[in-house]
């Protein structure tokens, strides 16, 4: 047992607070960090009470299963639970094919259980059928930045920053809510002129602090960012030598905004002439400028391509890579982007490297001690995968790790409906979420260790070390992921 505080992590959001624990005393006492570059001694409510979940009288501390679906669940021993899983996923395997069975995890898993479930999914199961639920939240955003940039980055400067930026514009975001520590660094720079600019349909918190509000029809962020290149085009407002010196492609961008010219723009967001002009103006006539996306400009059908748009509009001003100015993305858990840095895409092996790609392949293959021709290929994405439960080649057996998909997937009914068809279903989380308490034809619980394990994090990469002790009966998720591969598998 630690006995002085231990410096780690806050376990929810992407800001990961800098907290310390205290475990001397017999109990967790959890304090901010005054000094960590984040919060600064801030923290939100969910931060200050996020050791209460400890000892919470609703946590699990040992495996629940159902004998059938109309049947409770029931506590069960770990051996009894471990082989269930083992058993069904082998049945399921030798009926269906080795992509019957999926792995479905989540953005809160850290950096080790991320690759271990990778890991156990292509490895142990062979099987093509992994993704998690990061593909809710920025991975269009990731994949804008990969297509203009060359990398998957979330905030590729320090948070302080933004108190250093003249003019910042964030689309689709409310860190006023759902990032309250991050809002010291927003008013310090309007404590010292800077100008903001909120576009959310909504009037949010953050809508509410800024100089102007721009508040589009839902759907139309993409047809605002455009017209706000076309107002810097025709207004010379470029740093045309940035633009020559590190971009490339602009001749065909600049040919593709003229059509969204002020007045049209107005008649399709709702967004008035004026205001579109003076946004674009502000941005452009700052010193330092900022432009932040977030989920309510990704969360769309074209959501990659509107993070391009406010992208190439950040590239013609010529703000990535200029000091306290550039493009980043708000995200939001506390490791959506560890999951795909570790493997938990569908198409992505960890280090970003690609399934299709026999260099990764091979790689990867002389790591893990396997022959790269026995990974499987890339599978299905989230939404993907979970739709074609139940159908053929689709997913029958699934294992959902920190995801409560009943509630966060998009189309939720559906996904619900779906999941009913599973053959049969297993859920790790800390409490009976509401995906825990599906009935498909057979179902079962298993209690993983979740956020005991963030609170252990050193520095700033999302990784374990021990610091108070587990429940009796409890298992941290690595070690029955680790037992159910010991098992036999089918040849």
């Amino acid at each position: 047992m630690v006995s002085a505080p231990t410096k780690t992590h806050c376990p929810y959001c992407s800001l990961q607070c800098g907290i310390t624990l205290d475990v001397s005393a017999g109990q967790v006492v959890l304090a901010p960090q005054s000094d960590f570059p984040t919060n600064r001694g801030g923290l939100c409510a969910k931060g200050w009470t996020a050791a209460e979940l400890l000892a919470h009288p609703d946590r699990l501390t040992s495996p629940l299963v159902r004998d059938e679906r109309g049947s409770p669940l029931r506590r069960a021993t770990w051996n009894e639970a471990l082989e269930r899983v083992v058993a069904n996923f082998q049945k399921t395997q030798a009926d269906h094919g080795r992509d019957a069975v999926g792995c479905f995890g989540g953005g809160g898993l850290t950096n080790e259980k991320a690759y271990q479930l990778g890991k156990f999914a292509r490895v142990a199961l062979r099987t093509s059928a992994i993704d998690y639920n990061g593909r809710f939240c920025m991975s269009s955003a990731a994949a804008a930045s990969v297509r203009a940039f060359g990398i998957d980055r979330g905030l590729p400067f320090p948070l302080s920053d933004v108190a250093r930026a003249d003019a910042i514009l964030i689309v689709g975001g409310n860190p006023a809510d759902t990032l309250p520590p991050a809002m010291q660094y927003f008013d310090q720079g309007r404590a010292r002129g800077a100008k903001h600019i909120v576009v959310d349909p909504r009037r949010t918190a953050t809508a509410t602090r800024a100089d102007l509000h721009l508040q589009p029809v839902p759907g139309t962020d993409l047809t605002l960012a455009n017209g706000m290149l076309n107002i810097v085009v025709r207004e010379r407002l470029i740093d045309h030598e940035y633009v020559a010196e590190r971009t490339s492609g602009f001749e065909a961008v600049r040919r593709a905004v003229r059509l969204y010219w002020p007045d049209r723009v107005e008649r399709i967001t709702g967004v008035p002439e004026n205001d579109i002009v003076a946004a674009a103006r502000m941005l452009a006539t700052a010193e330092r400028a900022m432009i932040l996306t977030a989920r309510g400009a990704e969360q769309h059908s074209c959501g990659t391509d509107t993070v391009q748009a406010f992208i190439n509009l950040a590239l013609a001003l010529g703000l990535p890579g200029s000091p306290y100015s550039g493009f980043a993305t708000i995200t939001g858990q506390g490791n959506g982007q560890g999951g795909r840095e570790h493997g938990l895409k569908c198409d992505q092996l960890p280090g970003y490297r690609k399934l299709d790609d026999p260099a990764a392949r091979a790689h990867v293959g002389q790591v893990w001690g396997i022959n790269p021709a026995d990974l499987p290929s890339s599978g299905r994405s989230a939404y993907e995968m979970l739709s074609g439960i139940g159908t053929p080649g689709g997913v029958r057996a699934l294992w959902v790790l920190a995801s409560n998909i009943a509630v966060s997937a998009p189309n939720s009914h559906h996904v619900i409906e779906k999941i009913g068809n599973l053959d049969f279903l297993v859920v790790s989380d800390i409490f009976l979420s509401e995906t825990a308490a599906l009935r498909c034809r057979k179902s079962m619980a298993i209690e993983m260790v979740r956020l005991a394990d963030p609170w252990t994090l050193r520095q700033l990469t999302i990784c374990t070390r021990g610091l108070a002790e587990l429940p009796a009966h409890a298992r941290q998720l690595i070690e029955h992921l680790r037992a159910s591969a010991e098992r036999p598998t089918p040849p």
